[in-house]
């Protein structure tokens, strides 16, 4: 094992080396060699209870004895690289020149670089490729930089159980994955060695996927809280001098989570370009098929953000009950108005706590499904009939205020009107699409047919002349 310096306290750690020799299995594997700290740690404890027999090497072999298992055994550096055949190697990049004392040592070994940066390499030279560059003699592997000490320690029951591999020499490849495979864990070949730089930047970026969806979700809020703060507080304060500030915590913020959570459920009906449009059709708008890219990758994030903004809303109306302010115009409104309308405004709530009720539990499932853990056991199937058909409503809040003129205040619609602009062109978007005049023509499309590509010969006259002429028919 290779024990790389501690960053915090350099000058007090030495380089040590673990070697982990013939398993009790039958894998064909002679060694490993893994890192100092609590990777090392956990790694070598890892390997013992794997069935792998660990030795450590150290310059200071009783310093370090008590910080592996005792199936380990402890000693030399120099011993425990001669017996060993692959090496983790878990030094950062700039004490690469530290190991160059070990040159002919480590000559025709396997050297696996399981180190990380401290930062995203933008198309830089990979720790794994200079390392390759300093020990031409060896061979470079790269892997288990994606699996953290707490996973080794717990075993991959309570972690990622992938270990990405990506080496320019296959056997060695196969060696390492071995390695993982007894070890518990799924090995994954990612390629040759230009990989390496991709797979050091996985563990240093922070929720990729959920970046676009957040930034949407806050985008909305703001727009939606903005919208809804004007009409529902700065109008009865400019227009009937009434102080209505009290709304902002509670009451603007639960209008305005149901918006946002509707607006981009709408948005996923259009999920990927097979959703409203065909992706054949789709990719032959080159300019929209590039800038729509990144965003159909990160939509699939986009479930467990409306989940939240809905759950947000169920929690918000539970509490509106709550408040000394909507008890006041519970009283106020039960005397002024007469039982015709106090009936109808009840069928009104009901129905809406219903609706929202289904709502929440088919969002939850929506949400549920989109994780990848529970994504990758359905098939297509199953998958896009919970993802494409399972959109509930919650609009029934507007009844006939959508046409009452007192709810345009400032002349500005109620929030839950806008609301209804992008599922309605979204609903009337797919009834064109659905037409036969259509449908028929997309599904040439999605089965290869393009206008334009007809097929050229020539036709037999009757008088043994040959006639130029065109088909109709695609190639």
């Amino acid at each position: 094992v290779w024990l790389a310096p501690n960053p915090l306290a350099p000058e007090t750690v030495q380089t040590t080396l673990l070697w982990c020799g013939r398993p009790t299995r039958t894998t064909g594997i002679k060694a490993a060699v893994v890192l100092y700290g609590d990777f090392a740690r956990s790694l070598a404890t890892r390997l013992v209870y794997s069935g792998f027999q660990v030795v450590v090497g150290s310059r200071n072999p009783k310093r370090c004895a008590g910080l592996f298992p005792s199936a380990a055994e402890v000693t030399a550096q120099a011993d425990a690289a001669n017996k060993t055949d692959v090496i983790f190697v878990a030094v950062f990049r700039e004490h690469y020149s530290t190991l160059c004392d070990l040159t002919d040592v480590l000559a025709g070994k396997i050297l696996v670089d399981v180190s990380n940066n401290t930062e995203i390499n933008h198309h830089k030279e990979s720790n794994a490729e200079y390392l390759a560059s300093l020990f031409p003699a060896c061979t470079v592997v790269k892997g288990f930089n994606v699996i953290s000490a707490w996973t080794l320690q717990t075993g991959p029951r309570d972690g990622n159980k992938q270990v990405l591999i990506c080496c320019d020499n296959q056997e060695a490849k196969r060696t390492v994955a071995e390695i993982a495979q007894v070890m518990g864990f799924t090995p994954v070949d990612m390629g040759s060695l230009s990989s390496a730089c991709e797979i050091e930047n996985i563990p240093l970026r922070l929720l990729p996927a959920w970046k676009i969806p957040v930034f949407l979700a806050l985008g909305l809020f703001l727009c939606f809280y903005t919208y809804n703060f004007i009409r529902q507080v700065l109008h009865p304060y400019i227009w009937e001098q009434k102080n209505k500030f009290y709304k902002i915590p509670v009451e603007v913020i639960n209008s305005t989570l149901p918006c946002v959570a509707y607006v981009m459920l709408s948005r996923l009906s259009t999920r990927g370009p097979g959703r409203l449009l065909p992706a054949a059709l789709w990719h032959k708008v080159q300019t929209l098929s590039r800038l729509a890219r990144p965003v159909a990758a990160a939509q699939k994030a986009d479930w467990p953000s409306e989940f939240f903004c809905a759950a947000l809303h169920a929690v918000y109306s539970l509490c509106l009950p709550m408040r000394r302010s909507h008890r006041y115009q519970l009283i106020n409104a039960a005397v002024k108005q007469s039982h015709a309308n106090l009936e109808e405004e009840v069928w009104r709530m009901e129905i809406y706590v219903s609706f929202g009720i289904m709502a929440l539990g088919l969002l939850s499932l929506l949400a549920i499904t989109s994780l990848p853990s529970i994504a990758n056991s359905l098939n297509w199937r199953e998958f896009s009939f919970i993802q494409v058909n399972q959109h509930p409503t919650h609009l029934t809040f507007g009844w006939t205020r959508a046409f009452d003129e007192n709810q345009y205040k400032f002349y500005l619609p109620p929030s839950y009107t806008l609301t209804l602009l992008v599922p309605c062109t979204v609903i009337l978007a797919k009834i064109f699409f659905h037409l036969p005049c259509i449908h028929q023509r997309l599904r040439r499309i999605r089965n290869g047919w393009e206008k334009g590509r007809y097929v050229k010969f020539t036709l037999p006259s009757a008088t043994g002349e040959y006639s130029s002429g065109e088909s109709s028919s695609n190639v």
